[in-house]
C-alpha cells in the first residue's frame, strides 16, 4: 500500500512537470507561423523593390521615345510656312524676270520704231543738203537760202538729240560694216589705196546701230 501511494506521487510529480514544461513551451504551429510570416513579408517586398527599381528605367526609355517621337514627327504648320515662302520668293523671281524682259521688248520695240522713222527722214535731210549746195548765192535769194539752213539746222539737231549721228567716210579706211562702195577711183597722195575717196550719199547710224550704210567710192 505504501508503495501505491508512492506511484500515485510520482505519477501525479511527472503529470506536474509534463504540464510545466507544456505551459512554458511555445507551440510549435505558431512558432512555425511566426517563422514563416516575416519570410512571405520579405517576398512580398521583394518585387515592390524591383517594380521600384525598374520604374526609373522604364521612366527614362519612354521620355527617350517622347523625344525621338517629336524630332521625327515634322511640324506641319512650320512645312506650310516653308511652302508658302519658297512659292512667293518664287514668284517674285519670276515676276522680276518677266518685269526685265518686258521693259527689254519695248526699249527694243521703241529702237526699232524710231529707226523705222528715222530711216523714213533721211532723204528729207539729203533734199536739204542738195538744195543748200546748190542756192544762188544771189541778194534775191539769201532771205530764202538763210530759212532753208535754218530749218536743216532744226532737223539735224533734232536728229542729234534722238542720238542719231552721221558717220564718217570721207579719207577714212573702207570698211563694209560702214560703207558701201559703189565705184573705185585711183589712188592718190590724198587718197592712197584702199580709202574713201569720194562720199555720195552720208550714212548715218542710231546709237550703235547703222540704220544707213555711207555711199562711196573707193580709191584703188
Amino acid at each position: 500500500m505504501a508503495k501505491t501511494e508512492k506511484e500515485k506521487k510520482a505519477v501525479e510529480q511527472q503529470t506536474e512537470e509534463a504540464a510545466v514544461t507544456e505551459a512554458e513551451t511555445p507551440d510549435s504551429s505558431e512558432a512555425a507561423e511566426t517563422a514563416e510570416a516575416p519570410a512571405e513579408g520579405s517576398t512580398e517586398g521583394a518585387p515592390a523593390e524591383e517594380g521600384s527599381a525598374d520604374a526609373p528605367a522604364n521612366g527614362k526609355k519612354s521620355l527617350f521615345g517622347k523625344k525621338k517621337e517629336k524630332a521625327e514627327k515634322p511640324d506641319p504648320l512650320k512645312e506650310q510656312i516653308k511652302e508658302l515662302q519658297d512659292k512667293c520668293m518664287r514668284q517674285m523671281a519670276e515676276f522680276e524676270n518677266f518685269r526685265k524682259r518686258t521693259d527689254r521688248e519695248k526699249s527694243q520695240m521703241f529702237d526699232t520704231g524710231a529707226a523705222h522713222v528715222i530711216e523714213k527722214l533721211l532723204p528729207v535731210v539729203d533734199n536739204f543738203e542738195r538744195g543748200l549746195a546748190s542756192a544762188p548765192e544771189n541778194e534775191e535769194n539769201k532771205a530764202f537760202a538763210e530759212g532753208m539752213q535754218m530749218i536743216y539746222k532744226q532737223l539735224s539737231k533734232m536728229l542729234e538729240d534722238l542720238g542719231v549721228t552721221p558717220i564718217e567716210a570721207l579719207g577714212t579706211e573702207f570698211d563694209p560694216n560702214f560703207h558701201n562702195a559703189v565705184m573705185q577711183t585711183e589712188a592718190t597722195e590724198e587718197f592712197p589705196s584702199g580709202t574713201v575717196a569720194q562720199e555720195m550719199q552720208k550714212g548715218y547710224m542710231y546709237h550703235d546701230t547703222v540704220i544707213r550704210h555711207s555711199m562711196v567710192a573707193v580709191s584703188e
